[in-house]
């Protein structure tokens, strides 16, 4: 054993967190949620490590939990509070429906656990390598924890399987870096899988209060909701995900009078941060459901009725005012949808095509099936004043073109867009993407809030666009490739030449300006907005209460897609993430302790589970981004839980007003009301 370290072991600032550090890098005094880093070892090998933090001995007094949010609320254990008021509130509607929803805590699940790798340099500094969408955040909580200049530490992006909002945070960041610094050796460290689940934030559980009032026609009049999502034991980003949930309460429609009071609460359950479509996943099962209600309150189709509402370009966000001057075709979404041909009836006995599956549990007989919609609206990028920005480099070397960026890959394609972006605008055809650490580049931002192939993408088109206009400009010619400039079929300076001069170009691209809100939650905030729209297709066994998601087909807004295969690939996986929250995917919390923090017990739609997917990407130009593409990750996931839900709704009749969907909920329904 090399290290046993304690909170007094810190050496600068005691605490970190995203955006407000309250966090405590080792506790003391009081643990405020189960699985809480008290004490760190490292020894020569994993097994004695292991063996050696066993061996500590912790003297703990009990104290009884804050666990319920409400509770939470009224004891004024709160993060942030917003409240939005736009129109008449006193506004009323011929027709009203009210609602209560519930959903619980996802978790990422990222296939990866949490790793890293952190190298003393022998002088008092440290390179670390470790799973992060930021490495820059990460860098700036590292720095004032070991109390050390900004370049000592050096923050290196690293590949990593899956991210989901789960490593936007730090959590054995700083540990690393303090034991490798004590011990003077490198120190690695592979969260097991229960550790993750203790380890990574998760997505916020939610409580929801809806009133929609319409006219006779199911034109909105005013929508009134009352939002409470559960923060857990710090603040990580509750802040944003609050504002996220609040502002887009009543989705991709119009409504002129609206009242949204919304709450993040501090409670001893595990921290709880950004997840994929954060904030807006939760409201979107909510609002979707009243859409539906109010739809059969009025009489008319769902999807009749959304079009009657649906928000598009130069109409005002229905809860901050802010006009949508950027493409925003939810109509043509909803068309689209439409137009896609159902699947026929399945009248296959084969139990993979029966809910249950090969547990032979369910006869085609006992089966019934569900159709259901919904749709979904995003921001994309930062907002409330964010300076949002991205920094990217391009340059020539003899391999080729070479773009570097902090910018972190988590699958979702981003080295790809950048080579083609660099391809398409620089015209060279040999592009490399480095991901290069924090003492050689400024920040990339966040790979989340579906903004790198935005941010990122637009930093290193106009980097490479600047630079092919200085060579074109010092070598008069018509354009650049992998054999030099060239003006007509003559050849001005070679590819080598270039090189040898060093041409290089640092750019860095902000979006379009945000600001916070004023006092009734007005303004605007957001520079860009995504819609989504999903159908679902469900069999359901009522009796044993099993579901079998058939197909989901969806129409998204993207802009321009860079990538279609790409997209398409973002568009399967946030479909399946939204599988997994409409019927599986739960983390069961007891008295603030993780229950099934294993794979077991914490289930994930696996490959038997993806249902057929058909996916139509509805390209408009006129947004910021690179040649007007759009963030895609996020909505895949933000209004396909709510189709599953209402899928299921059709075919069992129930209300259904909480996700994930157990079998219980349906097989006992009668019982449980």
């Amino acid at each position: 054993v090399h290290a046993v370290l304690t909170a007094d072991d810190v050496p600068g600032r005691p605490l970190f967190g995203l955006e407000h550090p309250d966090q405590p890098v080792l506790a003391t005094e009081e643990v405020r949620y189960w699985g809480e880093p008290v004490v760190i070892v490292a020894a020569e090998d994993p097994e004695t490590a292991r063996r050696a933090a066993a061996a500590v001995a912790v003297k703990y007094e009990e104290l009884l939990p804050l666990v319920d949010p409400e509770e939470a609320d009224d004891r004024g254990e709160v993060f942030r509070r917003i409240r939005i008021r736009r129109g008449d509130q006193r506004a009323a509607g011929s027709v009203i429906v009210e609602g209560e929803y519930e959903v619980g805590m996802q978790d990422q699940a990222p296939l990866g656990t949490e790793a890293g790798l952190a190298i003393p340099d022998g002088v008092g500094g440290v390179d670390l390598h470790a799973t992060t969408q930021f490495v820059h955040a990460d860098h700036e909580q590292i720095v004032a924890s070991l109390r050390v200049a900004p370049e000592m530490v050096r923050s290196h992006p690293t590949g990593i399987g899956g991210a989901f909002g789960a490593r936007e945070d730090v959590n054995l960041h700083i540990h690393l870096c303090m034991l490798a610094l004590h011990t003077g050796r490198p120190v690695k460290q592979v969260y097991q899988r229960g550790e993750s689940f203790t380890g990574h934030v998760h997505r916020h559980p939610a409580r929801l209060r809806y009133r929609h009032e319409a006219d006779d026609d199911g034109r909105l009049i005013r929508v009134e909701a009352q939002v409470i999502l559960d923060g857990g034991a710090y603040a990580s980003t509750t802040s944003a995900v609050l504002g996220n949930a609040c502002y887009f309460t009543v989705g991709p429609y119009k409504c002129d009078n609206v009242t949204v009071d919304g709450v993040g609460v501090r409670t001893n359950n595990p921290p709880c941060g950004a997840m994929r479509g954060f904030g807006a996943v939760q409201v979107c099962f909510a609002y979707e459901s009243q859409m539906d209600r109010l739809a059969e309150a009025v009489g008319i189709d769902p999807l009749e009725i959304r079009r009657r509402n649906v928000l598009a370009t130069g109409d005002p966000l229905a809860t901050t005012g802010q006009v949508i001057i950027t493409p925003l075709p939810t109509r043509e979404v909803i068309d689209s949808l439409v137009a896609m041909p159902l699947p026929t009836d399945d009248e296959s006995n084969d139990p993979l095509r029966l809910p249950g599956g090969t547990g032979l549990t369910t006869s085609r007989e006992d089966v019934r099936r569900g159709v259901g919609y919904a749709c979904g609206i995003k921001n994309l990028g930062f907002s409330e004043g964010s300076d949002d920005y991205a920094q990217a480099r391009v340059l020539l070397t003899p391999e080729g073109a070479l773009v570097e960026t902090a910018a972190i890959e988590v699958g979702q394609g981003l080295v790809n867009v950048l080579g083609q972006l660099v391809r398409t605008a620089l015209g060279v055809g040999r592009v490399e993407v480095r991901h290069v650490d924090t003492s050689r580049i400024d920040s990339a931002g966040s790979t989340s809030a579906s903004r790198q192939t935005q941010l990122t993408g637009g930093a290193v088109l106009e980097a490479a666009n600047q630079l092919k206009d200085r060579i074109l400009a010092q070598y008069p010619g018509d354009h650049v490739d992998d054999d030099g400039v060239w003006n007509g079929d003559e050849l001005v300076v070679s590819y080598a030449d270039l090189v040898d001069e060093g041409w290089v170009e640092t750019t860095t691209f902000r979006h379009p300006p945000t600001e916070e809100a004023d006092e009734d939650g007005q303004g605007v905030l957001h520079a860009d907005f995504a819609v989504a729209g999903h159908r679902a297709v469900v069999d359901v066994d009522i009796g044993l209460g099993l579901v079998r998601v058939v197909r989901v087909d969806t129409a998204q807004d993207v802009g321009k897609a860079l990538n279609p295969e790409s997209v398409r690939g973002q568009i399967e996986g946030g479909i399946l993430q939204g599988v997994g929250l409409a019927i599986m995917e739960e983390l069961i919390i007891d008295d603030g302790v993780i229950r099934n923090p294993t794979f077991t017990d914490y289930l994930l739609p696996t490959v038997l589970d993806a249902p057929e997917v058909e996916a139509l990407l509805i390209e408009e130009d006129g947004s910021w981004g690179p040649l007007g593409a759009k963030g895609v990750g996020e909505p895949p996931t933000i209004s396909s839980t709510a189709a599953v839900v209402a899928a299921i709704r059709d075919a069992t009749g129930l209300d259904l007003n909480r996700v994930p969907v157990r079998p219980e909920h349906i097989a006992l329904a009668g019982d449980m009301t």
